[in-house]
């Protein structure tokens, strides 16, 4: 059996969190959609294949081998997932259960497909792997053709709704990954791989889901951790910090002061004192000394974010902010609630709206200028080599393919860019 993950129309409308990555990348719950295919793959047998944009074609090649190159062979059994899908472990039995069915059907959700399986006599997939042409197969030749599977599953629509579903869905892919993995229980509901690390002095809380420490993660003294709480291979947590209510750590990230109910990239530093609460945070961010984000309107009313000028219910008392690849924070930097935070972004003073993407965002100031991708080439070369990590050709397109792709975020921001 061969299994395509694709991109459609609509995963422009997860910025900032997709502008620099696959959409079936994206952390939620601890685990990414590329984990469970990667799971189901090996479970039924065959290959995995996936249809990304251009600009992240060469990316897709060289950091996710688990995907083989090119479009699945003709006249074969065939599961089509949306990247966009929720990497839930109840998503992932469903898919199980679509696939050992063995009928031609489709999943859908809200006029989206969402998955389909593709028996052998079924349509016809596309002679290549670009995702212009998946998607075009699963709106016309899919969505609207095929039988529907009993079954439900869910995909993202907004940035906010990844918070939203980590919420929801973090216990259950903890208590997979304690089935599966390898750790001891070193305190009441608190788990770590050998080589995991809990500093002296540390109060944990466990009564609402419990605590994973991954490979080599580590956690300074006197720290407060309260599940559920998932911490990444080599995710550092320093002293006096505070972990509670669903916070996901990516790998190789550091973390300090106190979080609450976020999703960290790998990459990312959060080292000092200040608040992060409800917020998803991408891959290389650096938040400075102090910095912090407001989670709750000071009505107590359910937060309104807004997307490209379109204001979107969330539906939610908490919500923090969105913030993309590389963004930088200053010393002291203050986020209101609900904010989204553009890629290669820096912030200065009080962010009272949302964040273009390569901007300096200092309006407290009276000022909001253009970021030129050299800088932040320049930037992206400093980092990798703190962390022993090669700046390659790809990483370098990438910047500059991001920087393309988010300049009307620069013209429609409303602000008086400097340039």
């Amino acid at each position: 059996m061969q299994i395509v993950v694709f991109e459609d129309e609509h995963v422009s409308e997860l910025f900032p969190i997709t502008v620099g990555r696959p959409a079936y990348a994206i952390g939620c719950g601890s685990l990414r959609l590329i984990d469970w295919l990667v799971q189901l793959r090996d479970e039924v047998g065959g290959t995995l294949r996936g249809a990304v944009r251009p600009h992240l074609q060469m990316l897709q090649q060289l950091d996710f081998p688990e995907i083989e190159p090119g479009p699945p062979a003709p006249h074969t059994p065939l599961l089509v997932v949306n990247a966009r899908l929720v990497p839930s472990h109840t998503h992932y039995q469903a898919l199980r259960r679509l696939v050992a069915a063995g009928r031609t059907s489709a999943v859908v959700c809200d006029r989206t497909l969402a998955a389909a399986y593709i028996a052998e006599e079924g349509p016809a997939p596309p002679p290549d792997a670009v995702a212009e042409h998946w998607a075009h197969y699963a709106r016309h030749a899919l969505l609207d053709t095929l039988p529907r599977a009993d079954s439900r599953l869910g995909v993202f629509q907004w940035p906010h709704e990844v918070v939203q579903q980590h919420l929801a869905i973090l216990n259950e892919n903890l208590a997979w990954r304690l089935a599966h993995g390898t750790f001891r229980e070193i305190a009441d509901g608190v788990f770590a791989a050998a080589d995991a690390q809990l500093g002296a002095y540390c109060v944990t809380d466990t009564r609402q889901g419990p605590v994973l420490l991954d490979r080599q993660a580590s956690v300074g003294p006197h720290c407060f951790l309260r599940g559920p709480a998932y911490l990444g291979p080599q995710a550092r947590v320093i002293e006096h910090a505070a972990i509670k209510d669903a916070v996901a750590l990516g790998h190789t990230t550091k973390i300090g002061g106190e979080i609450e109910a976020s999703i960290v990239e790998p990459y990312t530093n959060k080292q000092h004192h200040g608040f992060l609460g409800h917020s998803y945070l991408g891959s290389w961010i650096n938040l400075g000394a102090g910095t912090s984000n407001s989670d709750l309107k000071n009505t107590y009313g359910s937060v309104k974010m807004e997307y490209r000028g379109q204001q979107v219910p969330t539906g939610m008392q908490f919500i923090g902010c969105i913030m993309g690849d590389y963004a930088k924070s200053a010393i002291n930097t203050g986020i209101f609630t609900g904010k989204t935070i553009g890629c290669c972004s820096m912030l200065y003073g009080f962010v009272t709206t949302n964040v273009p993407s390569f901007v300096n965002y200092a309006r407290l100031f009276g000022q909001v200028t253009e970021l030129p991708p050299e800088v932040m080439l320049a930037t992206q070369q400093r980092m990798f080599a703190r962390r022993q990590v090669p700046q390659r050709p790809c990483d370098i397109a990438l910047i500059q393919a991001m920087y393309e792709l988010t300049r009307h975020e620069r013209q429609l921001a409303g602000e008086p860019l400097s340039l």
